[in-house]
């Protein structure tokens, strides 16, 4: 065989490989796909699935099929999804929180979630609100601040438990505001929204979603919106830095992560379906519905918010020294 035939063969098996491995790439997905969800049915991550799943499911033409793995605060679908194949096919939607909080108060996790996992998208987001009672003789954030000065370690917050997102907002709230205030742990917002509506707790820090009912109703008042930009929600509610507080944030974002080595082609394939699904106004309207905002964006934009979010809380406990109980 001729150099010159060994030559041209080589560059035609090389050429039928790289239509073998581009056509495979292209046909993604061949087959149903499981998104997994770190909560029971019923919850915003769960809805969020859902929704999710509904849309991209209609783009990719393939099922999307969504199955609950509750459990451990979110470990049970974590690690699942950690030790499924990077193929593209088992996808994990779980709350910021699990991601970015939980390897600051959980030692012992058998995964790394920035190092195990690969951002794809941010579906959307939960922001957080100041609420007071209504009977609390404040009408904005500055006397609110000025009444909690005047009365250091006498106003009480309540939280759905230590290392909870509504505990550590109101950590971060107090200390870029120099307070003292006292956290009264409960197991769930739910459980201390009553002590809240009745006055025996001073403030809190809720997702616009489980506040605005009492809002609604006058059994709350909100004093500033933990997000960069006014809710639409609730475009009467001043953010924080326009109360007079800048740096005060919080907001539960939700988003969907794929195993560590995924391909990033299928990443980026994912990315752009789910960003063609948050941009059909039903879905936005679902989403304002259930007490979110929708929030998409590109992977690099995602994943440089989930390490800001990390650095973020991890100095905020650090320095807080919050522990779970």
């Amino acid at each position: 065989m001729t150099l010159r035939r060994i030559s041209c063969l080589a560059l035609g098996l090389a050429l039928g490989l790289a239509a073998v491995l581009a056509g495979a790439q292209g046909a993604y997905p061949t087959r149903a796909i499981r998104l997994v969800v770190d909560t029971s049915p019923g919850g915003i991550t769960d809805m969020l699935a859902r929704l999710s799943a509904e849309g991209l499911g209609a783009a990719l033409g393939r099922q999307v099929l969504v199955e609950n793995k509750p459990g451990a605060a979110g470990n049970v679908a974590i690690e699942y999804v950690v030790r499924s194949p990077a193929d593209g096919y088992t996808l994990l939607i779980g709350a910021g929180g699990n991601i970015v909080i939980k390897p600051f108060l959980e030692r012992a996790l058998p995964f790394d979630p920035l190092h195990d996992l690969v951002p794809v998208f941010c579906v959307a987001e939960a922001p957080h609100i100041l609420v007071v009672p209504a009977a609390l003789p404040v009408k904005d954030l500055g006397e609110f601040i000025a009444l909690a000065k005047a009365n250091p370690g006498k106003l009480y917050y309540g939280s759905a438990g230590a290392g909870s997102p509504p505990h550590l907002a109101l950590e971060q709230f107090a200390r870029l505001a120099g307070l003292q205030l006292v956290h009264v742990p409960y197991k769930g917002v739910g459980q201390a929204l009553p002590d809240l509506i009745a006055g025996r707790l001073q403030v809190m820090s809720m997702s616009i979603g489980s506040a605005r009912p009492y809002l609604n109703s006058g059994a709350l008042k909100p004093l500033a919106a933990g997000s960069k930009r006014r809710l639409a929600g609730l475009p009467e509610v001043p953010t924080a830095a326009e109360a007079g507080l800048p740096g005060w944030e919080m907001s539960a974002w939700f988003g969907i992560f794929a195993p560590r080595d995924t391909s990033p082609e299928i990443v980026r394939r994912l990315n752009e379906r789910l960003q063609a699904v948050l941009e059909d106004l039903t879905a936005k309207q679902r989403l304002f519905e259930i007490g979110a905002e929708p929030v998409g964006g590109s992977v690099a934009a995602f994943a440089e918010r989930v390490r800001a979010d990390y650095r973020l809380w991890g100095q905020v406990i650090k320095e807080s020294g919050v522990k779970l109980e």
